[in-house]
């Protein structure tokens, strides 16, 4: 029996479930990343998850992004045979339109973050699509959509190879998980592709991290085949790297690892590796036909009431009266609280101030002895100040480091994850700081932020510099003015420390 599906039932569920789950975590995510803050024994990285959950609920109360990054769309569309949709617009085009409505939404407005001309002009499409979309015609009389909204910084450290076929998948995993750094907001899910070719192997790590988390399940009744080996295997064998929450050293660096695989060529092993980030964001709805698939709110009892507390070593930073030889007390992985004014600029700002500075020009805005934000905050709803403003991924500045300290005393960065070995030399020869804030508590971050203008570069949306004038945001100094890197001391501590007293890390 044929069924007829109208347009605006699928334009309408895939608008609801993009705006459902940029507010609201699975609540099996919430309840595996509760699980690892009860275990946790390292003070920095309890704390990040802490802020990780305390974020949550914040942004299930009030309805706004998980995280600033709102993510690239992509959709799994299954279409029974037996089904018609009735209306104008291809398959495409509706989903396209759902995304479009669920971007641009007044009362929760989600940030565009997709460029069109990849290589060339990169202008940004403004309203978020198109989706990335994977459809396959199936038998019955339904429509299966599963919709995702992945994050630019998790998505970076997607990981592909062409092993040979007698090479270990987990020799090869647990070489790769180090060299991704915390710029995909650990904790988080492993998506792991084995098989097929290398565009199925990537799909498939990407399928995979649709499944709700449930590896303790798995644990309790034991593996049935290789892939499920392979998960348990994994799942051990990563969280005892010591990687921990924010790549700040810990006992959970993995909630869960999937794995689906794909007969392959007798030639080939293709191996993917696709993290997904504490802003873990899908949803599943199926059309029948009856109308629109709308999305269920879950019960809040399931997000636990956290609160953190300021320990003894915590330190109050005013922005506006800060010196350098204030700066150069901090030392790696103290907890500080900032308030006062400070500047924001990410890729696009940066690579304008270092053209800028290398015609010999002086910048729109004096950054002597200021503290930048690597952040694109989400536009502001209502009376907020501003969106959802988390960190972005501070990596991708490391090439501006050295000239923006050298060229403008610039005093102090903060963005999220590790800092490469050149920007960690520039903080080092000019006595600078770089400071973390938690990727993945992006609302709770924007609470601290009082007054926000542009300073300059409005043309380019999001990324313009904006001055920020905060009250007690929380950072992680990640780098002193030694070059001491929390990043590389904290893994190693607790690598070492799970080693040696073989703490139980499955919960």
């Amino acid at each position: 029996m044929t069924t007829i599906i109208r347009q605006d039932d699928l334009i309408e569920s895939i608008f609801d479930a993009l705006q459902f789950i940029s507010y609201y975590h699975p609540v099996d995510f919430i309840k595996a990343v509760h699980a690892a803050y009860e275990r946790e024994q390292a003070p920095a990285a309890k704390d990040a998850l802490a802020q990780i959950l305390i974020n949550s609920r914040m942004c299930a109360e009030g309805h706004r992004p998980i995280c600033q990054d709102t993510g690239i769309v992509t959709v799994f569309i299954d279409v029974g045979m037996d089904v018609r949709f009735e209306g104008t617009l291809s398959l495409e085009d509706m989903i396209n339109e759902g995304v479009r409505r669920a971007y641009m939404h007044p009362d929760n407005v989600l940030r565009a973050s997709i460029l069109a001309d990849p290589d060339g002009a990169r202008k940004n499409t403004k309203d978020n699509t198109p989706a990335v979309i994977h459809m396959k015609l199936v038998p019955g009389n339904k429509v299966s959509v599963h919709v995702a909204a992945k994050g630019g910084g998790s998505e970076a450290k997607t990981k592909f190879a062409m092993l040979n076929p007698s090479d270990s998948v987990v020799d090869w995993v647990l070489e790769q998980v180090p060299k991704m750094g915390a710029g995909w907001c650990p904790p988080g899910m492993l998506g792991i592709g084995i098989g097929g070719t290398a565009e199925k192997a990537m799909q498939l790590a990407k399928e995979s991290l649709l499944d709700p988390i449930d590896i303790q399940d798995l644990r309790e009744r034991g593996a049935s085949n290789r892939a499920e080996e392979l998960r348990l295997e994994l799942f051990e064998k990563v969280n005892k790297l010591g990687i921990g929450a924010q790549g700040l050293g810990g006992l959970t660096t993995v909630l869960d690892v999937k794995v689906l695989d794909y007969p392959t060529h007798a030639a080939n092993k293709p191996v993917a590796i696709i993290p997904n980030c504490a802003a873990t964001r899908h949803a599943h709805f199926t059309l029948d036909g009856s109308g629109p698939s709308l999305q269920t709110p879950p019960n809040l009892d399931d997000w636990p009431v956290i609160t953190r507390e300021a320990g003894p070593n915590v330190r109050r930073v005013n922005l506006d009266t800060v010196t350098p030889e204030e700066v150069q007390t901090w030392k790696q992985g103290d907890t500080i609280l900032l308030s006062g004014k400070m500047l924001t600029g990410r890729d696009a700002a940066h690579k304008k101030m270092v053209d800028i500075l290398a015609r010999g020009e002086s910048l729109p805005v004096d950054l002597h002895g200021r503290f930048i934000y690597y952040v694109g905050p989400v536009d502001p709803v209502r009376d907020e100040v501003v969106g959802p403003a988390g960190p972005t991924t501070a990596t991708r500045m490391d090439k501006f480091t050295r000239t923006m300290l050298e060229k403008t005393g610039l005093l102090g960065m903060i963005g999220k994850s590790e800092r490469g070995p050149v920007a960690i030399d520039a903080i080092r020869d000019y006595k600078a700081v770089y400071l973390m804030a938690v990727g993945g508590a992006a609302y709770l971050v924007s609470k601290a932020i009082k007054s926000s203008k542009v300073l300059a570069f409005p043309e380019l949306g999001m990324e313009a510099i904006y001055e920020f004038d905060v009250q007690d945001m929380p950072v992680t100094v990640a780098v002193d003015s030694s070059g001491q890197s929390v990043h590389i001391s904290g893994p190693e501590e607790w690598k070492k420390r799970i080693e040696e007293q073989a703490i139980n890390i499955m919960g």
